[in-house]
C-alpha cells in the first residue's frame, strides 16, 4: 500500500510506520497512570493533601482549582464504552446522586474553606445530558455556592446528541456552560447500529448549527476508528460529514477491544471489527481528511481550529495536559467528584469508589469516597515533568528540569538515552546537547516517545490495559 501523503504543512507518515506503532500505550493524562494507583493511599491521606492546598492558599501560592464532576447515568449502553456509567431509565436516581454530590463538595469546603477560584469546570459521564434542567440547574447552583468560578473560566459539558434538543442546548448556555463536547464515534447507520448508537447525521448537524447560533465558544466532536462495520470507505465518509460540521475540535480515537475488562464489549462481534491494515487506512485517511480541511494537529490524537484556544496555545507553547486531555489551562490542583472520579491535589492522585453503593456508603459516614490513589515519589515527579513536556510540547528542556529537579538528565535516564538513539534513528526524535526534540513525524507518535520515560511500564501484559498509541 503507498504512503499516507499528508498536507503540505504535516510529514508523510508511512504505513510501516504506522504499523510498526500500531501498538498498546498509556494516553499519559497522568503520570504515573491511574493503573498504578493503590488501596494503601486512602481518604486520610487526600484530607492531608487538601489540608497542604488549604494551607498554601492562606498565603497566596494555590493557582485556582480545577473541577470534573463525574455523572454516570446512560439510558442505554453503548456496546464500545469503557467509562465508568450506570444504565437505567429511572430518571429519579439523579435525585439520590445529587444528594450524594452536595455532601461530598461539603467534606471537600470542610478542610478548604468556600469560595475557591475555579478556572475550569468539566461535566463528564456517563451522560451529564441525563440530568433535567432542574437537576443541571440543581448542580450548577450547587457548585457555584461553594466554589468560585472566575471570569473567562472553561466550562464545560460531554453531550450525547440524542438527549438534547436546540432548546436545551440554549438552557446549558443559561447555565453557563461555554464548550461542549458531542459524542459522535461514526455517522455510517451499520456501525451505529453495531455499537448500539443510532443518532443521524441530520440531526447532529442540526445541533451544532444551534450551538454556533447560541454562541458557545468551542464546540467538540468525538470520534472512534476501529469500530465493528467500519471500513476505510464508511469511515472516510464519517470524516467528510465532520468537516462539513466543522467543529473547532476533534478528537479521533482508537478503539481498544477488551471484552475480559469491559463487559458491554463482549456484545460486539469480534468478527465485524477491522483488520489491522483497514484500521492503519482509517487513521491516515482521517489525519489527510481533517489536515486537508485546515485543522492543526494539537498532538496523539486532537485535532483543532487554527484560531481555536487549543491551537493558540500550542503555537505559543502554553498547551498542558490534565485527566480531561489537552487543556489551555496551566497545572492546577483537580477535585474530582462523584462516582470513580479522579483527582489530582498537589503530588498526590487519588480515586474515589468506583460502585454507587461504596460511594453512597461513604458520604453516609461522613467520609472522603477515596479507595485509592498515589503518592508521587520523586522520581515520579522527575518522569511526570519530562513526559507531560514531551505530550504538550514534543520537546524536553535538559536545563531547566536538572535545575529544578537537581538531576543531571543523561546520567539519571542512561538506560532511556540508549533506547532513544533507535528512535533517532528511525527519525522520529532529535537528541541534542541540551534537548530532546520529536521531529514532525515523532510528533504523531509522542507517547511510544513518552513510554520510554514510564518507569511503571515493564511488560507487554501490562500494555495490553490501554488503547493503541496511535
Amino acid at each position: 500500500m503507498p504512503a499516507t501523503a499528508l498536507p503540505s504543512e504535516a510529514p508523510v507518515l508511512s504505513e510501516t510506520l504506522l504499523r510498526r506503532f500500531d501498538v498498546a500505550g498509556p494516553r499519559y493524562t497522568s503520570y504515573p497512570t491511574a493503573d498504578r494507583f493503590v488501596a494503601a493511599f486512602g481518604a486520610d491521606d487526600y484530607r492531608r493533601a487538601l489540608a497542604q492546598r488549604a494551607e498554601g492558599a492562606t498565603i497566596g501560592r494555590c493557582p485556582p482549582l480545577s473541577l470534573y464532576v463525574h455523572v454516570p447515568f446512560c439510558e442505554s449502553i453503548c456496546y464500545y464504552c469503557a467509562c465508568n456509567k450506570v444504565i437505567t431509565k429511572h430518571h429519579e436516581r439523579a435525585v439520590e446522586y445529587l444528594d450524594a454530590l452536595d455532601r461530598e463538595i461539603a467534606l471537600h469546603t470542610a478542610v478548604l474553606g468556600g469560595g475557591q477560584p475555579v478556572s475550569q469546570l468539566h461535566l463528564g459521564g456517563g451522560t451529564p445530558t441525563f440530568l433535567n434542567d432542574a437537576e443541571l440547574e440543581r448542580l450548577m447552583a450547587s457548585i457555584r455556592c461553594n466554589f468560585a468560578l472566575v471570569v473567562g473560566a472553561e466550562t464545560s459539558i460531554e453531550v450525547d446528541p440524542r438527549t438534547v434538543s436546540g432548546e436545551r442546548l440554549a438552557f446549558l448556555a443559561e447555565l453557563g456552560f461555554n464548550r461542549l463536547s458531542f459524542g459522535v464515534q461514526d455517522f455510517d447507520p451499520q456501525v451505529q447500529k453495531a455499537v448500539n448508537r443510532v443518532q443521524p447525521f441530520d440531526s447532529v448537524r442540526e445541533l451544532v448549527e444551534r450551538s454556533r447560533t447560541i454562541g458557545f465558544e468551542s464546540i467538540n466532536v468525538d470520534l472512534i476508528y476501529g469500530l465493528p462495520k467500519q471500513t476505510p470507505s464508511s469511515f472516510r465518509r464519517t470524516v467528510e460529514q465532520v468537516n462539513s460540521l466543522r467543529p473547532d475540535r476533534i478528537a479521533l480515537y482508537a478503539y481498544a477491544h477488551l471484552p475480559q475488562r469491559f463487559k458491554p464489549q463482549r456484545r460486539i462481534d469480534e468478527a465485524a471489527l477491522p483488520p489491522a491494515d483497514a484500521r492503519v487506512g482509517m487513521l491516515g485517511a482521517a489525519m489527510q481528511g481533517f489536515l486537508a480541511q485546515g485543522y492543526v494537529h494539537i498532538g496523539m490524537d486532537h485535532f483543532a481550529l487554527p484560531e481555536d484556544a487549543l491551537a493558540v496555545a500550542k503555537r505559543e507553547g502554553r498547551l498542558h495536559r490534565n485527566f480531561q486531555g489537552y487543556s489551555t489551562q496551566p497545572d492546577c490542583d483537580l477535585i474530582g467528584l462523584g462516582v470513580s472520579a479522579i483527582g489530582r491535589m498537589g503530588a498526590t492522585y487519588s480515586q474515589n469508589a468506583k460502585t454507587l453503593p461504596e460511594y453512597y456508603d461513604a458520604l453516609r459516614q461522613g467520609r472522603l469516597p477515596i479507595v485509592r490513589g498515589l503518592e508521587l515519589s520523586r522520581d515520579d515527579l522527575v518522569r511526570r515533568t519530562v513526559i507531560m513536556a514531551l505530550m504538550c510540547q514534543g520537546r524536553v528542556e535538559f536545563e531547566s528540569i536538572e535545575r529544578a529537579h537537581q538531576i543531571d538528565m543523561r546520567e539519571y535516564f542512561a538506560a532511556e538515552f540508549e533506547q532513544l538513539a533507535a528512535l533517532e534513528g528511525q527519525g522520529l526524535v532529535e537528541l541534542a546537547a541540551g534537548a530532546i526534540q520529536a521531529t514532525p513525524v515523532g510528533w504523531y507518535f509522542v507517547r511510544a516517545v513518552a513510554m520510554l520515560f514510564d518507569r511503571h511500564l515493564q511488560t507487554d501484559r501490562m500494555r495490553e490495559r490501554f488503547s493503541g498509541i496511535i
